[in-house]
């Protein structure tokens, strides 16, 4: 029966390649070994994924990024990288860079009949369908519903195996009406918020333990916790990570430690205040650690929580203490680099210079620079033209600089303070991009919250911030904290805002 079956699934698969000449003539072996799209491989069926392509301009490596299965690309997906190519920023950089791809596959293979992947998969163009039968509300000349058009073409020909895969919702919606399967790019997805890195947890210790805490520091395995039944366990710790120690014996005694070598030890920081700034809370004690910290030792930290938990702020405090007051050599210069939603396409539009053009989005920043400048409140705005005086003082000696995003690329940064803002607007190839700029004794600060995305096709698990939080989460080059909706200092209405709404 196995043979009698195997058999007739030939006799199919080859009474289909005759009848659909848009597929490659694939020769008898590559059939029964499963090779040809929609056939068996085992168990296991080909799948044919359709690509938007605002998925390459994300993530242009996308085409490798789907196993051994087929990659189908309309016409319309070569379209819109044409119009994107020339565009400035990351969007320009990506869309090129698949037009590489493309090229690479084309001098190896006809892209309309498929060339093969190194995974074992295949790419293929696709310029039939062009007339299939949509929806009369459906408008006949959108760049989206040419892609609802392959796929529904496809699907005729090979039934649930086609999968569209687009960072487009409303696309998704769309294509779940008309009967399609389709999907998001998962590929650099990380967990979900409430399962993402924290970067800190509260520990218990044998009370006789935590006593001589501050001089030897507790042996990692000897913390633990709880679970939801009440059951004792010991966690598995990531190095770096902050913990808020208690003793099991009196849960009002707590010391704040960090995870280092399969010990936590005393936070080595706790009682700096950089210009001035003293920390309030558990989370800005572990803020102020990991930022204190020299290049060689930290010069990757990431930082995220809400607005008002005061990350620019003592970002900023930090880099001035290392600049200004006391002075230690380790930097040159503040670096700030703020993404924003819109900021690839618009630059170029704005009237000035560079540093005339990305002002409006450092805004924030001058806002925290006011606060720490003139420490007191009384009268810190009793005489505006001074503190602005002062604040220019600082841009014009190169102490802070700001630059725009896309011009960080291919660059190398050597002995500088940088502080990305605002980094939940950054893609993972983007973020990846930033991190490897480091050059010597450069430090690099990610600063964001992974819930106010304002940038099309990022989401709170899509975001570079999260990507980079959870694939750089145990690396002893990285430290991290998630600050806590509880330690926002912003105002008494900022917190009130955050419990009620």
């Amino acid at each position: 029966m196995g043979e009698r079956r195997r058999q007739k699934e030939f006799y199919v698969h080859l009474t289909f390649l005759t009848s659909y000449l848009a597929v490659p003539c694939y020769t008898i072996d590559s059939v029964i070994s499963g090779r040809y799209p929609g056939t068996a491989k085992g168990n296991c069926m080909v799948k044919i994924y359709v690509v938007d392509t605002n998925v390459l301009l994300q993530a242009p490596y996308a085409l490798e990024s789907f196993e051994d299965n087929q990659v189908v690309l309309p016409m319309i997906v070569l379209e819109e990288l044409d119009q994107f190519k020339k565009a400035e920023g990351e969007i320009g950089a990506n869309a090129r860079r698949v037009i590489r791809c493309l090229e690479q596959l084309r001098l190896r293979g006809d892209l309309i009949r498929g060339v093969p992947l190194e995974n074992g998969g295949t790419v293929r163009v696709e310029k039939n369908y062009v007339n299939v039968t949509l929806p009369e509300d459906l408008s006949d000349v959108s760049a989206d519903n040419r892609i609802l058009r392959v796929c529904l073409g496809l699907d005729k020909a090979h039934g649930e195996q086609v999968v569209l895969v687009t960072k487009d919702l409303l696309l998704r919606i769309k294509a779940q009406i008309l009967g399609i399967c389709a999907q998001d790019f998962t590929t650099d997805q990380v967990l979900e918020r409430e399962n993402q890195y924290s970067g800190r947890c509260e520990l218990y210790v044998p009370e006789e333990l935590f006593k001589d805490f501050k001089k030897k520091g507790v042996p990692a395995d000897q913390a633990y916790t709880t679970d939801a039944d009440g059951r004792s366990y010991v966690p598995e710790l990531e190095e770096n990570q902050f913990v808020v120690l208690k003793a099991d014996q009196s849960e009002k005694k707590t010391q704040l430690g960090r995870v280092t070598g399969g010990m936590i030890r005393k936070l080595e920081y706790r009682k700096s205040a950089p210009y001035g700034i003293t920390p309030r809370n558990a989370g800005q004690y572990f803020l102020q650690e990991a930022l204190m910290q020299p290049a060689d030792k930290a010069p990757l930290v990431i930082v995220k929580g809400m607005a008002g938990t005061s990350k620019t702020f003592y970002s900023l405090a930090v880099g001035l203490e290392k600049l200004l007051n006391h002075p230690t050599g380790e930097y040159r210069r503040i670096l700030i680099c703020r993404p924003n939603a819109q900021f690839d396409d618009d630059i170029g539009f704005l009237p000035g210079d560079e540093q005339e053009k990305i002002s409006p989005l450092m805004r924030p920043v001058i806002d925290n620079l006011e606060q720490l400048i003139d420490s007191s409140e009384e009268e810190r705005y009793q005489d505006e033209e001074e503190l602005n005086g002062k604040i220019e003082e600082i841009f014009a000696r190169g102490i802070i600089q700001t630059e725009a995003l896309n011009y960080i690329r291919g660059r190398s940064i050597v002995k500088t303070y940088l502080i990305i803002d605002e980094a939940q607007n950054t893609t993972p190839d983007q973020i990846k991009g930033i991190i490897t700029r480091a050059g010597k004794d450069t430090k690099i600060v990610l600063l964001g919250d992974p819930n106010q995305i304002d940038r099309p096709f990022l989401d709170e698990r899509t975001n570079g911030l999260s990507y980079a939080s959870e694939h750089m989460k145990g690396s002893p080059l990285c430290w991290q904290i998630t600050m806590t909706a509880g330690e926002c200092e912003r105002s008494a209405l900022a917190m009130e805002a955050v419990k009620r709404l």
